[in-house]
């Protein structure tokens, strides 16, 4: 590779933090018109690297070289100079804004020293278009979904004219059409000689549409190979060790049911939405973004209202928006954005482990901290979480590791129904499988658990029965040996009738006849 082809160059980057190693001795480089997958265990030091190449970080030693000069990057204004674009996995945008002001913040264009809002506005539309997103400049960013918000981001990055475009998990919450989308943008900027470091735990992504693979493991570049590497050597490169199921799902006897959801209903939302699960169950819920899986869920939970309809948990019905019935339930929700809703990113790690039975351990007014502890450190130990210790702040944690740390207080509380929303997104393949284990474990102890993930294979892998959902209401219910990739797409894109339409229920009519 010839000096002029390469954009951006690493040597031997090294970081640390209190007591702990975050990088020892990376190297890494990116070539003009390349996409260079970066992969590696949440933990191993991928956000770390990016973050110095975005200036939130300054390494300890090692260099970076742009353009064949050495840099050095203090700051987000640094790193734009440089023509470098980082695409956090977590957003980085402001709710109470509109699209086009959060794609043009601090650079909006000016009229006669006024903002123009007509100027910005017709340019984030030209943008939004550009990824393929049919949302209004004028909505207010906290009006959007999840997917939504991640092609803002990214027509946010194109706004900059990015030579080095750094993608964090980009398709971690997209539907498949929105993925074919994006990797059309991808080709589009690499074509155009923009350099894109590409961060994904879908293996599968990789031969797609990578060039080149480096593999950091413990905070080490271990090696560096061709994008179409087979997948058991990646995953051996990236964990050390070889997996020999992917989704490794223990099916048991199945009890009562524990979880009842009856003809459960928000208007304009959901729409006779009734299913059960049991003991020992694994229910998946699939369905495209904006079905209304994460609405119901909140719902049953107690998080958000609904209009008619019961929840039961062992066969008491639970009072409508409230999350404390539900917990003296034993329902637990692990949401799908765990820095929003399922974490005090400022508290502590045994903190965060210890939310959900800081009542129980509460006597007289006061909480029972060695117990709470002692708790803490178990759960951790079992889940694996890699940590300076209890009392790191969980907002210094990877993603992976956090994720642990919200199932992890569920898991101390005894949970008897578990709902999991996208509980594997942005994690590694060596994590998931862990997670996988634990949901093994739960239903083997006589748990329910339900959980809604875009990964179709994840939802095909570790359910027990799939609840398909379209459009608000349940349009399917498949068993695990009838659920496929194409079954479930073909109930996720059709036109469930509203139950006025088809008054008479499958179960009526078998009562029927």
């Amino acid at each position: 590779m010839s000096d002029r082809n390469e954009l951006l160059r690493i040597e031997g980057i090294r970081k640390t933090f209190p007591g702990v190693v975050a990088l020892d001795g990376v190297d890494f480089d990116l070539r003009r018109g390349e996409v260079h997958v970066l992969l590696g265990e949440n933990g191993a030091g991928k956000s770390t690297l990016i973050k110095m190449l975005s200036g939130a970080y300054t390494p300890d030693a090692g260099r970076i070289v742009v353009d064949g000069e050495e840099v050095r990057i203090h700051g987000a204004q640094d790193s734009e100079r440089l023509g470098i674009t980082t695409i956090y996995q977590e957003f980085n945008l402001v709710p109470d804004l509109t699209v086009a002001e959060n794609i043009f913040l601090g650079r909006q264009p000016r009229r006669f020293g006024m903002i123009d809002r007509r100027r910005m506005e017709a340019d984030a539309e030209v943008l939004l278009k550009r990824v393929g997103v049919s949302v209004s400049p004028r909505a207010l960013v906290r009006e959007l979904g999840i997917a939504r918000l991640q092609m803002v981001e990214i027509a946010k990055a194109l706004s900059l004219d990015a030579r080095v475009l750094i993608m964090d998990e980009p398709t971690a919450v997209l539907t498949s059409e929105e993925v074919d989308k994006l990797f059309a943008i991808v080709r589009r900027l690499r074509e155009d000689g923009v350099g894109i470091v590409f961060i994904t735990h879908h293996l599968e992504e990789i031969a797609a549409l990578g060039d080149r693979v480096t593999v950091i493991r413990d905070g080490r570049s271990v090696g560096q190979v061709p994008a179409r590497t087979p997948e058991d050597e990646l995953v051996r490169l990236m964990v050390g060790r070889s997996i020999d199921q992917q989704y490794p799902r223990e099916r048991a006897g199945t009890g009562a049911a524990l979880l009842s959801v009856e003809g459960l209903t928000r208007d304009g939302v959901f729409d006779d939405i009734s299913f059960e699960v049991h003991a020992g169950e694994v229910v998946g819920i699939a369905g495209l973004v904006g079905a209304g899986r994460t609405e119901v869920v909140r719902a049953v939970f107690g998080a958000d209202p609904y209009d008619r309809g019961a929840v039961k948990v062992a066969g008491t019905a639970l009072r409508r928006h409230d999350v404390n019935a539900a917990l003296a339930a034993g329902v637990g929700l692990v949401p799908e954005d765990r820095k929003g809703q399922g974490l005090l990113l400022d508290a502590s790690v045994e903190e965060n482990l210890g939310l959900v039975t800081l009542r129980s351990a509460t006597r007289a007014g006061l909480v029972d901290l060695k117990g709470q502890r002692a708790a803490a450190a178990r759960i951790a130990r079992q889940l694996g979480v890699r940590m300076a210790g209890l009392g790191q702040h969980v907002r210094t944690l990877s993603g992976g590791n956090q994720q642990k740390v919200v199932i992890g207080k569920w898991l101390l509380a005894d949970t008897r129904v578990l709902i999991l929303d996208e509980p594997t997104r942005g994690i590694d393949v060596g994590a998931k499988v862990e997670i996988y284990q634990l949901v093994n474990e739960l239903t083997a102890a006589g748990a329910a658990v339900v959980m809604i993930s875009s990964d179709l294979p994840e939802v095909l892998g570790m359910s027990d029965r799939v609840l398909v959902m379209a459009q608000g209401r349940i349009a399917g219910e498949l068993t695990a040996e009838e659920a496929t990739q194409d079954s479930v797409m073909a109930l996720a894109v059709s036109h469930p009738p509203a139950p006025d339409d088809n008054p008479t229920s499958d179960k009526e009519a078998d009562r029927g006849r």
